[in-house]
This record gives C-alpha cells, structure tokens and sequence, in this order.
C-alpha cells in the first residue's frame, strides 16, 4: 500500500485531546506566518493556539518542522498541478505555468519561499527535506519533458529554477501586488527581454 503523502501528523494515533491541540497549531501557525511571516513568534502561536510551549514544542521540535506542516498542502497542491501539467503537449509552456504557479504560491504564503529551499541548504537533511524533495520532484518531471523536446538548456537543473522563483519571491513578498509582480519578473527572466521572444499560448 502506497505511503499516503498528506499525513503531516506523528506515525501513531494521537488521543482526541492531542489531535485537537495539533490542529489548533497549525491554524495558529498559518495565521500567524501569514501576517509575520516564517519567523513568527513561536510563543505567540502557542498563546494564539491556547496551548504551552511545551505542547507545541511536543507536536513540533523544531520551528522548520511546524513551517513544513503548515505548507505541506500547498506544496501538496503544486505537486497535483505538475502531475496534471505532465498532459501537456507543449512541455515547455507546461514547464513556465507551473513555475508560474509556484510563484504565486510563493507570494501568497510568506515564507514558503524560504520553506521550500531549505532542504537544499539545511545542515540536518531530516529537516525540511521533505516539502524540497516533493516540489523538486514534481518540477524535475516537467523539466525532464521540456529537455526531451528542446524546450530549454540541456545544463539547467530543476533546483536552478527554483532557486530563480525564491529569489524572485522574496524581492516582492511585502509588495500589495506582489504575485503579479512575481509573474512578471518571471515571465522576463524566462524569455529574456528581446522584443521578439515570448511564452508559448
């Protein structure tokens, strides 16, 4: 039986008591990340959630580990929209809607940027990885088909582009229109800016 990918929650059952505290986290963590950011306070999660320190730090031992509970839906979600991209005749307009995607998502959940590439850089590779080796995964997919159909270089490496959308990202998080700014710093570093080149429709 395949492992189910969308359990973010311990192996072992947890009492109901336990389960309601876990998810009270991670609705406190989202809301809180959401309008600070990834280093929000984990004491103020933890006041905002109702629980002690020592709860949340029981449910997550490490702030990276409550950032990849958090994001695993949305990371879940750009994994779907890469497996219904892969149908895609044209592989390399496949390949710039999905980094499209990923941007948006990006911009629409501060700190997801950083979340998402910390696998690459993380001294403990338990940490984090998994969101990284998801979105890398899927997107190596969608690169592999566009470099069959000469759709981009042969030496770029899905992790380069990545790398491209986080940097992107993160220069126009706290900016109002932020995701379209993304977009369109995207669709010119992926093109270039000659008058003659353009995404495929």
């Amino acid at each position: 039986m395949p492992h189910d990918s969308r359990t973010t929650s311990p192996a072992r059952p947890m009492r109901a008591d336990a389960r309601r505290n876990y998810d009270r986290i991670l609705a406190a963590a989202a809301q809180a990340i959401a309008e600070q950011g990834a280093e929000a306070s984990l004491e103020e999660i933890a006041r905002r959630a109702g629980v002690g320190s020592a709860t949340l730090h029981r449910h997550f031992p490490s702030r990276q580990q409550l950032l990849e509970a958090v994001f695993r839906d949305k990371v879940e979600a750009l994994c779907a929209t890469a497996a219904d991209l892969a149908g895609d005749p044209d592989a390399g307009h496949a390949l710039m809607t999905w980094l499209s995607a990923v941007a948006t998502h990006v911009v629409s959940n501060r700190g997801l940027a950083t979340s998402l590439m910390r696998g690459a850089h993380d001294g403990d590779p338990t940490l984090g990885a998994t969101c990284h080796t998801m979105i890398v995964t899927a997107g190596d997919d969608l690169l592999a088909r566009a470099r069959r159909a000469n759709a981009v270089r042969a030496d770029v490496a899905i992790v380069d582009l990545l790398t491209l959308v986080n940097a992107i990202c993160l220069a126009v998080e706290h900016e109002p229109d932020g995701a379209a700014q993304a977009d369109r710093l995207l669709t010119l570093a992926l093109t270039g800016v000659g008058p003659t080149r353009s995404l495929p429709e």
